[in-house]
């Protein structure tokens, strides 16, 4: 086993989702984790799961301090742990970072908590851009973070060699390293995952009153928009009151949008008049959809639009979709993306398969001498 990146003793404060992912990632990693939560059947579970040993009174000061915890009381853990172990580099993996950025900088200034400037230059946010719709430590992964986004948000204040422990921690568990201040990070999640969870949700409550006929004709696209709609309300309830500030003005674009749309539809029954612009608005929409989607980032950074897509029809027999995937390593063609849809009815599934632009006619030709059954280019 290599040396690991990060010091040992990492403390893990919260053993949820992300924190038992980090730990298991970090133990497979040969760092010696140290595991607390506020429920000891939590703990212990995660224990059991391989993600740490339980922390005990006279266990060695840990080096790095990571609070896996909701924002609205990650700032109060990372403030005690400033003062628990003053030798320590403490990082959260909350999902909003402004506040508990505040909470640092309120206790420094407060007479309350024994804190200086020299503590909160020990603090370094964080934030893994990876999870579940399913949440818990019996969800976790240690291979959770691969080749995602771990956003570094340091303040004015935070010492270097803090930041480059964070660092270090990211790299660690595998995953892509960018740095981000505090407001600019919020903002980003809010465009990139707490508005998309708004939406899913709300797209998810509106099958409350759907028919049951209705609901048997649903396909992946359905599937695929709703998805997130099965995470965790208690959880998003801290979240998105947490980033109220970055949220409600994206969502109120999305509302003037949604009214506009609504209003053109509302002229298209009969014989609608083309001064009203009904479809004008519908169309763009739709066209802007197109366009902000394309640039959403693909595999390794690149533009979306850069891979091609063709179907195959998978079997639905156990081993079938491992067998595509080994011949088309023996096809030279490597696998940009993938996304499987199981089709109403029938015995096999739809395998869509992205790959660089230009290779799609010879792994089509590939798979077909092979005898797989390829729907589209």
């Amino acid at each position: 086993m290599s040396t690991p990146l990060v010091p040992s003793p990492v403390r893990v404060i919260g053993t949820g989702l992300i924190g038992g992912s980090i730990g298991l990632a970090l133990s497979a990693a040969g760092v010696d984790v140290q595991l607390e939560d506020v429920s000891p059947g939590t703990e212990s579970l995660a224990v059991e799961m391989g993600a740490g040993r339980r922390a005990h009174d006279d266990d060695a000061d840990p080096a790095l301090v990571v609070v896996a915890a909701p924002p609205d009381v990650a700032g109060g853990i990372v403030v005690s742990a400033l003062e628990r172990w003053p030798g320590a580099v403490v990082t959260d993996v909350a999902s909003v970072k402004s506040i508990v950025l505040a909470a640092v900088l309120a206790a420094v200034d407060s007479d309350a908590v024994p804190l200086g400037a020299q503590d909160a230059a020990r603090y370094v946010g964080a934030h893994p851009m990876a999870g579940r719709e399913v949440s818990g430590v019996i969800a976790a992964r240690g291979d959770l973070f691969d080749a995602r986004p771990f956003v570094v948000v340091p303040h004015p204040g935070s010492d270097p060699d803090a930041v480059a422990t964070v660092r270090a921690l990211g790299i660690q568990l595998g995953s892509v390293c960018l740095d981000l201040d505090a407001a600019g990070h919020d903002l980003a999640v809010a465009h990139v995952s707490h508005v998309p969870q708004v939406v899913a949700s709300l797209l998810g409550a509106s099958l409350l009153e759907a028919p049951e006929r209705s609901l048997g004709l649903a396909g992946q696209g359905l599937r695929d928009t709703s998805r997130i709609a099965a995470s965790d309300p208690r959880l998003w309830v801290e979240i998105l009151g947490a980033n109220a500030a970055a949220v409600s003005p994206v969502l109120t674009q999305m509302r003037d949008r949604l009214d506009a749309v609504i209003d053109g539809l509302g002229t298209m029954t009969g014989d609608p008049d083309p001064r009203t612009g009904s479809r004008r608005a519908v169309a763009g929409l739709i066209a802007d959809g197109n366009r902000g989607v394309q640039r959403i980032p693909g595999k390794h950074g690149g533009a979306i639009d850069a891979f091609a897509t063709i179907t195959v029809l998978v079997p639905d027999r156990p081993g079938e979709l491992g067998r595509l995937f080994t011949e088309m390593g023996e096809a030279g063609i490597n696998l940009e993306d993938l996304s499987l849809e199981h089709t109403y009815g029938k015995k096999v599934g739809l395998a869509h398969v992205s790959v660089q632009r230009g290779s799609e006619a010879l792994l089509t030709d590939a798979l077909r001498e092979r005898g797989w059954s390829v729907a589209g280019a």
